[in-house]
């Protein structure tokens, strides 16, 4: 399963009862009410459990947070980081 698809299936189970239906990757997450400011924390919990990351408070922006396509690739990203400091 890959990351977007993982995020899509969370996202679909924690703030739309299961019910993924209009959820697209590219979908504004705010703008669709699946999410709103205050459960982006809840949002970065989760990315930092369920991935093993640390997501920097700078981070933390609209952006980076709008769709499903964007948080896989702040995932990815960060991800990518953490490995680079643990082999070097």
């Amino acid at each position: 399963m890959t990351t977007q698809q993982s995020l899509m299936r969370y996202i679909a189970d924690t703030w739309m009862d299961g019910d993924s239906t209009g959820l697209e990757a590219d979908s504004n997450l705010v703008e669709l009410n699946v999410i709103d400011s205050a459960a982006i924390f809840d949002l970065v919990h989760h990315l930092q459990v369920a991935y093993q990351i640390k997501v920097p408070l700078h981070e933390v922006t609209p952006d980076n947070f709008r769709t499903v396509t964007a948080i896989a690739a702040l995932v990815d990203q960060l991800r990518g980081i953490q490995l680079e400091r643990e082999l070097a």
